[in-house]
């Protein structure tokens, strides 16, 4: 017996379906905007502020890895973090960027969303470990606002969806 519609995909995709749906579609969008801005703009704040990627000082990255040092759950972390905090402090700057810019784009979004879980855990686990109560830390949260990212990735309005349709379609 044959059916006049296809079961294997939602109504959504069959052309039909409601509002719900099309929410239901683009429910991590505005969760992919709001992570990419924010890693984009923390890189560039690190990368154009003088103070910040600096051995000592104030606003310096050295002083508060050192700050933060016996407060931290991994000071050993913290520890390999002080042997230069210039590079550290370039590294994170860089590695906010990356993440930002590929979740905005929606290009290895699954790859740049664990990224971005990856850096909200060790800065929860150094840098805010000592906050209290825990929630005033905010890289806890940011850690678990990437997972739905890291688990449903880009698919839509993303570099990822033009790559995969293309794909499908036979165009590479």
């Amino acid at each position: 017996m044959t059916h006049g519609r296809r079961t294997d995909v939602s109504p959504s995709q069959q052309g039909g379906g409601d509002w719900r749906d099309s929410a239901a579609r683009y429910a991590l969008l505005p969760l992919r905007i709001f992570l990419g801005v924010t890693f984009v703009y923390a890189g560039l704040d690190k990368l154009t502020d003088s103070a910040f990627m600096k051995d000592g000082g104030a606003g310096s990255v050295g002083d508060m890895m050192r700050a933060v040092r016996d407060s931290s759950a991994l000071p050993a972390l913290v520890d390999l973090a002080l042997k230069n905090p210039p590079g550290f402090g370039y590294a994170i700057a860089l590695g906010e960027l990356a993440v930002g810019v590929g979740v905005l784009l929606g290009l290895l979004t699954r790859l740049a969303a664990l990224g971005g879980a990856l850096i909200s855990l060790s800065l929860w686990l150094t840098v805010s470990w000592a906050s209290d109560p825990y929630y005033y830390g905010n890289d806890l949260p940011y850690m678990f606002c990437w997972v739905p990212l890291v688990l449903a990735g880009g698919p839509f309005w993303s570099l990822d969806a033009v790559i995969g349709n293309r794909r499908r379609r036979g165009v590479y």
